[in-house]
């Protein structure tokens, strides 16, 4: 097969990493991909945005399968696009990516379906949501409606927080056309978590469990960025969980899309609050997570390519996947000082492949390139996803962190806890 991938970041580097391994790949191209991506894929001069260029080659050069990593491309309509052109695509059409393209149309499938998430408010006008804030006190949580590359949330633990992230979206723009529509919701107090699953715009085929570290800095500090670490398998999602995870929220949902003829094709990515009555959407993905993605193809024992065709297909039905259940991964990122705010770009990264001479360490590179010389440079925020396997969360973790000692990278920065709540629940439980 010849496969497309659409995307330039550390999501896509571990798809493409896993593609790369298919005895079914026969050629492998990243649009636009990076430097790490680089090794496993020949790489285009074409951004993921550029739908008229990636059709166009999707076409000219016979690709059986393009994989969209990001979601903007897929609420933009690229999978419709590729299905109108004969291509075979894995991802959801514009109509169903609205489940991430908008919080508001996510919160009302919700309700009209009754699937378990927080109370809320939708807002076009500033002093409506203040009221409404004001009447729900804090702590509250402030959404932008549209896509806000993982940044448009704010958890506002005062009344004045929330109300200044009211001013920041819809009165100084901060996130653009996303946030001139707000949701506002009630603080769900609990364990956040990542659920996974495969939708064939019918059947839903459950993944590996993982979770993700939001926060800047260690202890769950600093300002929400789009991930600092995650790791496979978490802990709270225990086997019951799960069960009611799929038949209160997952099953729902595909049938609720299907009803609103939105039938939802590609992996479903459910953030989820695991709270004293149980588990409740935060909000939905129409891709993988970042950095979650990494540490479950680390995990996956299966060929991936397969599965990522019987979804295209609507063959999930006939579709199994195999995980190394007893071992974990952990993923640690890599991030320019300065993240989520303003950052130097274009520093240097040595000792790559020290850091990566242990087996049991893959390195994915989230925002990289080469200078003409070879060497290898920062181009974005979140720049390397160190990412282990080991037999518990605690030897993952410990791997993880002797390779990211071992990268020279003076004006990089990473959290130091990844995996902190399994770790702890290993040592608690012996």
């Amino acid at each position: 097969m010849r496969i497309l991938v659409i995307g330039s970041g550390g999501r896509e580097h571990a798809l493409c990493w896993a593609i790369a391994a298919s005895p079914l790949c026969e050629a492998l191209f990243c649009a636009p991909g990076n430097a790490g991506i680089a090794e496993e894929a020949d790489c285009l001069d074409i951004a993921a945005d550029d739908l008229d260029a990636i059709v166009g080659f999707a076409e000219r050069e016979s690709i059986d399968l393009v994989v969209v990593g990001p979601e903007a491309p897929l609420v933009a309509g690229l999978a419709d696009r590729l299905e109108a052109a004969g291509v075979r695509v894995f991802g959801p059409s514009a109509a169903a990516a609205a489940l991430e393209g908008s919080k508001g149309f996510a919160k009302d499938l919700c309700r009209k379906y009754g699937i378990p998430t927080a109370a809320y408010g939708r807002f076009t006008e500033a002093e409506a949501a203040k009221a409404y804030i004001r009447a729900q006190g804090a702590p509250i949580v402030v959404k932008a409606d549209g896509l806000a590359a993982g940044k448009g949330v704010t958890v506002a633990h005062t009344v004045e927080e929330a109300l200044a992230a009211v001013d920041a979206a819809m009165g100084a723009g901060a996130f653009g056309a996303a946030g001139a529509e707000l949701v506002v919701e009630a603080f769900m107090e609990g364990e956040e978590l990542s659920f996974f699953a495969l939708v064939d715009g019918e059947v839903a085929l459950p993944l590996a469990s993982a979770q993700d570290h939001k926060a800047a800095y260690d202890g769950d500090q600093g300002p929400n960025t789009g991930g600092m670490g995650a790791y496979s398998p978490a802990p709270v999602c225990t086997p019951e969980l799960e069960r009611r995870i799929v038949a209160e929220i997952l099953e729902p949902t595909v049938k609720a899309m299907a009803a609103e003829g939105r039938p939802y094709k590609g992996v479903l990515f459910i953030g989820l609050m695991v709270t004293d009555e149980g588990p409740k959407v935060v909000e939905y993905n129409v891709r993988f997570g970042d950095p979650e993605c990494q540490v479950l193809m680390m995990r996956l024992k299966s060929d991936l390519l397969p599965a990522l065709v019987a979804t295209a297909d609507g063959l999930l039905k006939t579709t199994d996947l195999r995980w190394w259940d007893d071992e974990a991964a952990l993923s640690v990122v890599m991030a320019a000082e300065g993240y989520p705010g303003a950052y130097e770009k274009n520093t240097e990264i040595r000792g790559l492949e020290a850091a990566a001479e242990d087996p049991d360490v893959t390195i994915f590179h989230a925002g990289t390139g080469r200078d003409a010389d070879g060497a290898l440079r920062a181009t974005g925020g979140r720049v390397l996803n160190v990412t282990a396997r080991g037999a518990s969360v605690a030897a993952a973790q410990a791997a993880a962190y002797r390779a990211v000692d071992r990268i020279d990278w003076p004006q990089g920065f990473c959290r130091r806890d990844i995996g902190w709540r399994a770790v702890t629940r290993e040592q608690e439980t012996g």
